[in-house]
């Protein structure tokens, strides 16, 4: 097949969609698909934020990357730009012509996917990531005014495609409350479990050696930002150290909330214990998981949190947020939900983890087992499924492009 994939968060900037779609896409260029990308055009600064080098990256000789301009717009990762739309890139797909088009974002790329779905007749597939709803904080306007608002418009966006998918229930279930009217199913987003996967007990304790991690370390990984609520496990730490004296919380990633987290662990005489690790590309970051003993994460912004899938995969026990898609994936096999905001309830639950070995280990295998179902090449026979399905409810199409 051939598909055209749209999005405005890409590589290098770090994130869960980022990884979804180069997983993915990489993924299918194996298995023979003829894919082309629109992104932002990226600039040295993304680069060196993400740790990588200055150059574009290789998906594989099936895989085509083009990058539009874009302009860069203020975010917790220092990284995001918008693709800025004209309405006529679509005259660039006439020669690939695609079966499928699909969009993983609804803002600049999102709309010149929907212009080229509507001009070249190809059905669009449309992926919402983002609980938009929860970046009130980012907005001039009250939190209540921007959540319906944004959410409203989002919807309306996604009802403009063939099919919807999000990688979680909370994400669709929230669209059909405003209004979604498309058919919609729940796709989750793809982690490698090649590199996510369970250690022995020796190799934990060499890791452990090598990173320089308690026998009592959380580890969070993700984005420094405000919807992440990183201050809650923060926060946490003082409490949990009442109980268990060795322990200690690190903090992959990097983002626009650094300083002030810092300043707060400061504040609270736990610097000692919050280790700040920057960013880690993937097998150290699966490395350091296998040194840690919990993984926690009290996001209220979540629609599915790969972090959270990826360590998870790799034997870990989680604590998280009781909130949108985070109870969708953390069952009483493989961790704790504490409530949203609450560092009381996150310390108490950490606290109890951290003094069960045997449990964690439980919990840990349940996890690993259970996320044996988001592979990358699981996930992406679904997407073949999914493409295949749809480019069949327009037969025309081809006559249609070869004409414009």
């Amino acid at each position: 097949m051939r598909i055209a994939v749209f999005t405005d968060s890409f590589y290098p900037e770090l994130g869960g969609i980022q990884d979804s779609v180069l997983s993915t896409c990489r993924e299918l260029g194996s298995r023979g698909h003829n894919v082309i990308i629109f992104a932002p055009r990226a600039a040295k600064h993304d680069f060196t934020l993400a740790g990588v080098p200055d150059s574009e990256v290789d998906l594989g000789k099936n895989v085509e990357i083009r990058r539009l301009f874009a302009l860069p717009v203020p975010s917790s990762s220092g990284q995001s730009r918008l693709l800025v739309p004209t309405g006529w890139r679509w005259r660039q797909l006439i020669p690939f012509a695609p079966d499928i088009i699909h969009t993983n974002t609804f803002f600049g790329a999102g709309l010149e996917a929907l212009s080229a779905a509507h001009h070249l007749n190809i059905p669009l597939i449309g992926t919402n990531h983002w609980a938009i709803g929860e970046f009130g904080a980012y907005s001039p306007f009250s939190a209540h005014f921007f959540s319906r608002v944004s959410v409203r418009a989002v919807t309306r966006y996604y009802n403009h495609c063939a099919l919807v998918t999000g990688p979680s229930h909370s994400v669709i279930d929230e669209m059909c409350a405003f209004g979604l009217r498309r058919p919609h199913r729940v796709v989750s987003n793809p982690i490698d479990t090649t590199c996510f996967h369970p250690v022995t007990d020796v190799h934990r304790a060499a890791l452990k050696r090598v990173y320089g991690f308690s026998d009592a370390t959380i580890i969070y990984a993700g984005r420094l930002a405000d919807e992440k609520n990183i201050d809650v496990l923060i926060r946490a730490v003082p409490l949990i150290a009442k109980a268990v004296p060795d322990v200690m919380l690190v903090l992959a990633g990097h983002g626009s909330a650094r300083r002030r987290l810092g300043a707060l662990a400061n504040a609270l005489g736990v610097a000692g214990r919050v280790r700040f690790a920057g960013t880690l590309d993937k097998a150290t970051l699966a490395d350091v998981f296998h040194a840690a003993e919990v993984f926690a994460i009290a996001s209220t912004s979540e629609t599915q949190s790969m972090v959270l899938i990826q360590a998870m995969s790799a034997g870990l026990p989680v604590v998280g947020a009781d909130w949108r898609a985070l109870p969708e994936y953390i069952d009483e096999q493989s961790g704790f939900l504490a409530q949203p905001g609450n560092e009381e309830d996150f310390a108490r639950r950490l606290t109890f983890l951290l003094r069960a070995p045997t449990l964690r280990k439980q919990m840990g295998g349940h996890g690993a087992r259970k996320t044996k179902d988001f592979s990358i090449t699981t996930v992406t026979s679904r997407w073949e499924d999914i493409y295949h399905e749809a480019s069949l409810a327009v037969p025309e199409r081809m006559s249609r492009i070869s004409g414009a």
